[in-house]
């Protein structure tokens, strides 16, 4: 028996150590869940709130934007029968709650970033939080951006009056059409003359020295006058380059020769602003580039100075090059087609196709648009073949087409200021009863078809060819009956014809962004080698290749965003049209404030522009500032077929100031 009490002793101060272990943890637990069920009621009306107070938030915003948009900390109250905000945050039945308001910047894309950008004003950050200190110190909180939308400005352009006044047309026309209200449309294509009744020349220009010019092409400088960069290589009597300018429109026209250049053969010779290249049948310089903003000898400055040069692989000639982005593409005589990358200040080049790429025979001629080049050789089969250049290191024969009947190519023409040329004009020795002038569909670059039956230089041998506004082709060369010869690209009829017994060597045209159209050619007249052409549309619709439109200034009188626009085009086929926006600040006001338009890309390249409508760029860079006071936009037009035009109907801008 006194054995069995001490064991329930033991048992008593088991039970008792043991609830002084678990008593607490089950105290505590029980504490615990009392307190959780309250913390989740607390948190249950938190949410309620917080909810409440981020729709009095968007309240005040609908409100007006100008009493909703100050950064600062609020809260919502109610006055009247509308919400307010008020400065500072309230406690309402344990609840602390603020609205925190501050400033958003996006980048160039319009996303908003949390350090760099610009600032938006027509968006705010708005922080919403909650807190409370029982039964535990806890907040909730929401972040959202809030923008301006119900008070914003809207402008449309679609009248005849809107696209008219203040605006600026090149090549474009405003009309009035019983469909419509107002539209834009590419202008006439060529001024002042017709292609099918053309005048022998308007103006005539002596050379220097009396060598035998061979080599010509011609340019729109960035002025407005014609450039023209003309060679000699028949012989060594004359100078190897003279570029003359061109300035004024029929009647006022006048040509002068700044300065020229020598030492060389020329075989062809290719032009841009500031420099000019020239293929020649020296063996270590068969490409040589001359600055035509610098002289060999000051003060006269009488002769470009010489930067660069490109020596070709072999004992070769060079007989081509085309120049775009900084890449100079070479055809040589020994069937080569090489791509060489040059400085920016041209003085040194590196080929990148090592060995070169063979084609079918000497090169002819080559032109580049995107990423294929287009070349005519002296070979008679495959004389014409496109070249896929997209890659540099290895480029690659894409397709080519046998023209003729053993007839060697001569020249060949493509529009290459479009991206994605759908025709080429391709013209071949002569021969008796055939065609030896081709138009080719390009569209598929791995399979050019010929279209159409062709046309016959009817016994003159070519030397070269362009097409110009009106549907219209020049083929030129000597021998015949008339060495310049007008055919209709559609239908290969010739509408007209001019004798120049010496023989012309060489044939380039420019629609001018003054709307006349001329074409120059080089003669084997020792005394005034280069002749000037007038053309035009003349009488029926035909449309100018290209052209561009820059609205009047939107003013919206204080700072603003310009947020977005859209618009309303028709683009047929053959044509395309794009738009370029400018936001700016004014100097002093909208028509004097300095414009500079970009595009998606955010760079003022032509190419850079917005098919579709977008949201307007909000950057600050140069000229271009959005937010701004100032809006413009620019379309760019381009069609190959003259017979028809992109068309715009009106454009729509969404702004808030």
């Amino acid at each position: 028996m006194k054995n069995q009490k001490g064991q329930s002793l033991i048992e008593i101060l088991i039970v008792i150590g043991l609830s002084a272990i678990l008593l607490p943890a089950l105290l505590t637990g029980l504490v615990a869940s009392r307190e959780g069920k309250a913390q989740d009621s607390q948190r249950s009306q938190a949410l309620t709130l917080l909810t409440t107070t981020i729709e009095a938030a968007r309240s005040v915003r609908e409100n007006g934007w100008a009493s909703f948009a100050i950064n600062g900390t609020f809260h919502p109250e109610i006055s009247g029968s509308s919400w307010t905000l008020v400065g500072g945050s309230d406690t309402i039945n344990g609840f602390t709650r603020k609205i925190e308001i501050s400033d958003v910047n996006r980048d160039s894309n319009g996303t908003i970033v949390t350090t760099g950008g610009t600032l938006d004003p027509s968006t705010k950050k708005i922080v919403a939080t909650i807190s409370w200190g029982l039964p535990y110190i806890s907040l909730i909180s929401d972040t959202l951006y809030m923008t301006r939308y119900l008070d914003n400005n809207g402008h449309i352009d679609t009248t005849t009056s809107d696209f008219t006044i203040g605006a600026t047309h090149t090549s474009t026309v405003t009309q009035d059409p019983p469909s419509a209200d107002g539209e834009v449309i590419l202008g006439a294509g060529g001024g002042g003359g017709n292609w099918c009744t053309p005048s022998a020349s308007i103006v005539a220009q002596d050379l220097p020295k009396s060598g035998v010019a061979n080599a010509i092409t011609a340019i729109e400088g960035s002025d407005g006058n014609v450039i023209v960069f003309a060679g000699t290589g028949d012989n060594s009597s004359g100078v190897s380059f003279a570029d003359v300018d061109i300035v004024g429109d029929t009647p006022s026209i006048s040509t002068s020769i700044p300065a020229t250049f020598d030492g060389y053969k020329t075989n062809a010779v290719f032009g841009e602003n500031d420099y000019s290249y020239l293929a020649t049948d020296n063996n270590s310089k068969e490409i040589v580039i001359m600055s035509l903003t610098q002289f060999s000898n000051p003060p006269t400055n009488s002769k470009y100075l010489e930067v660069g040069s490109i020596n070709l692989p072999g004992n070769v000639n060079g007989n081509s090059i085309f120049v775009v982005n900084n890449k100079a593409y070479v055809l040589s005589s020994n069937n080569k087609f090489y791509i060489y990358n040059l400085s920016a200040d041209r003085t040194s080049a590196t080929l990148q196709n090592t060995g070169g790429l063979t084609i079918s025979g000497s090169g002819k001629k080559v032109l580049v648009a995107e990423d294929y080049a287009y070349v005519a050789t002296g070979a008679t089969s495959n004389q014409f073949q496109i070249i896929n250049v997209e890659s540099s290191s290895s480029p690659n024969i894409a397709g080519q087409i046998t023209l003729g009947s053993s007839q060697t190519g001569v020249d060949i023409y493509v529009n290459t200021n479009i991206e994605e040329p759908s025709v080429a004009y391709f013209v071949t020795s002569y021969s008796a009863g055939n065609s030896n002038v081709f138009k080719i569909n390009i569209s598929n670059e791995s399979s050019p078809v010929v279209e159409g039956s062709g046309y016959s230089t009817n016994g003159m041998n070519p030397t070269g060819i362009t097409v110009v506004t009106g549907n219209k082709g020049i083929v030129v060369g000597s021998g015949g009956t008339e060495q310049y010869q007008v055919f209709d690209v559609g239908t290969f009829v010739k509408c007209a014809g001019l004798v120049y017994s010496t023989g012309i060597n060489g044939v380039s045209s420019v629609l001018k962004t003054s709307g006349y159209a001329y074409s120059y050619i080089i003669t084997g007249d020792a005394s005034a080698e280069l002749k000037i052409i007038l053309g035009g549309g003349g009488s029926g619709t035909t449309y100018a290749p290209a052209g561009s439109f820059i609205s009047d200034a939107v003013d919206a009188l204080i700072p603003t965003v310009f947020n977005r626009f859209e618009f309303t085009v028709t683009q047929p086929l053959q044509t395309t049209i794009g738009f370029q926006v400018a936001v700016a600040n004014p100097a002093p006001d909208c028509a004097s404030a300095t414009y500079e338009f970009i595009g998606p890309g955010l760079t003022s390249n032509i190419s850079d522009v917005f098919t579709t409508g977008s949201p307007v760029p909000i950057l600050s860079s140069g000229s271009y500032q959005n937010p701004g006071q100032c809006f413009k936009y620019k379309v760019y037009f381009t069609t190959v077929d003259s017979n028809q035009t992109p068309v715009l109907y009106d454009f729509t801008l969404n702004y808030s100031p």
